[in-house]
């Protein structure tokens, strides 16, 4: 039986079961699509003493993340929001020429460009090869590496420590979180801030965000989790913010314990006491998840059905994990969608794990005027109406799958 990778507790709970999935990143090129894919368990487990939603790991992340077809700066959504951050908490702490910002996952320099045009020395850590030369490239210093205890020991022996560590949506994505975190507490300044961003448990048990659940996640998480890992290196969070990203995420501020210049702020009791309202610590909360997801796979494969008997046209907008993860659970292949698009180059040409859908370029909905498109990606619904607004013109309409269908 597997363990909790945060307390060690024997995992038995089950929070949502999601079938056989292939990796959510794991594209497939035309010459792929007639050799066997892999597919996996995808079943999200709650641990009964600590209360982390988690999955088994079957991969290692040197096979998910070494090569990964994300790119951040391909949203302009999420470019405005890396700069109004950057602007945020450069005022809000005194950033400046004389700081250090080093972020985790870096991706292909989205955010760090922001403090480097205020003039501040940055390094990004980015572990996929091809993303990390896309930020190089930019003129962002990055190291092709993957964040450990062992990464920060080499660079402090490089005489490098952080005034702020940026980790924005990367917890998840660690197998081994004591590992990881015990990173951050010895390359951080005594008085240094971590900016910790990841989507909130309790939004997505909430809105039914179950298709945010895939290989690539390992962990799900909450106030009251993450304050217990971080506990066990003597860090702890003192201000936090609720964001709109991703269904609902949040920005936790992180600093070492013993740093008595950041005085903890009400908005961490009042999440704290949000989480134990919700009954985050309650074990029946989780059991009710799976009926919710049920209903969000049956809505959507009646709407689907339905346009296909009466005929009408549906396109897929976006190729994101997350679309991959609803798409194979609700058994959706070409008959009910037989194209998606992506502005990512990197994706364009490819097709779908598992679903085996082809992803072509969004020039090709002005072509075809399909009668829907619905939107993968959600949590970006509004930016993408906007950039497509042309559907419009011919009588098109929008739908997104989460947490119910909406046609709009």
């Amino acid at each position: 039986m597997s363990v909790c990778r945060l307390c060690g507790a024997s995992l038995r709970e089950v929070f949502a079961d999601l079938g056989m999935s292939p990796l959510a990143n794991s594209y497939r090129k035309p010459e792929q699509l007639q050799t066997m894919e892999p597919f996996y368990p995808l079943r999200a487990y709650v641990c009964h003493q600590c209360f982390l939603v988690q999955l088994e790991q079957f991969e290692t992340p040197e096979s998910i993340f070494t090569e990964y077809a994300y790119f951040s700066s391909f949203s302009t959504s999420w470019l405005e929001h890396a700069r109004c951050y950057a602007g945020l908490v450069s005022e809000r702490f005194g950033l400046g020429s004389a700081s250090q910002v080093v972020e985790i996952a870096s991706n292909d320099g989205y955010l760090l460009q922001y403090f480097k045009e205020r003039g501040v020395a940055v390094l990004g850590v980015e572990p996929a090869r091809t993303v990390a030369e896309a930020a190089i490239q930019k003129g962002i210093p990055t190291r092709n590496a993957f964040f450990n205890k062992d990464t920060a020991t080499k660079l402090v022996n490089e005489g490098l420590s952080a005034d702020l560590i940026v980790a924005n949506n990367v917890l998840a994505h660690v197998p081994d979180l004591h590992h990881f975190i015990a990173g951050f507490a010895i390359l951080l300044k005594p008085q240094g801030l971590i900016t910790l961003e990841f989507p909130h448990l309790l939004e997505l048990m909430r809105h039914v965000e179950f298709d945010t659940i895939y290989h690539e996640h390992f962990s799900y998480l909450s106030l009251l989790a993450v304050e217990r890992l971080l506990a066990a290196h003597n860090l702890a969070v003192f201000d936090v913010e609720r964001l709109p990203t991703h269904g609902g995420s949040l920005r936790l501020y992180v600093k070492h314990a013993a740093d008595g210049t950041k005085p903890t702020g009400e908005t961490v009791a009042r999440l704290r006491k949000d989480e134990a309202e919700a009954h985050l610590d309650c074990l029946e909360t989780y059991r009710a998840f799976s009926n919710a997801v049920k209903r969000v796979k049956l809505d959507l494969l009646e709407f689907l059905i339905g346009c296909a008997r009466t005929l009408k046209s549906v396109a897929g907008y976006g190729a994101p994990a997350k679309g991959n993860t609803l798409l194979n659970y609700c058994g959706i292949g070409p008959e009910l969608l037989p194209y998606t698009v992506d502005r990512n180059p990197h994706k364009q040409g490819l097709y779908l794990p598992g679903t085996q859908i082809p992803v072509e370029h969004p020039d090709r909905i002005a072509e075809r005027r399909p009668d829907f498109l619905l939107i993968l990606p959600w949590n970006l619904k509004q930016e993408i109406a906007e950039q497509m607004a042309c559907i419009r013109g011919w009588g098109g309409r929008f739908v997104t799958p989460i947490p119910s269908v909406d046609i709009f």
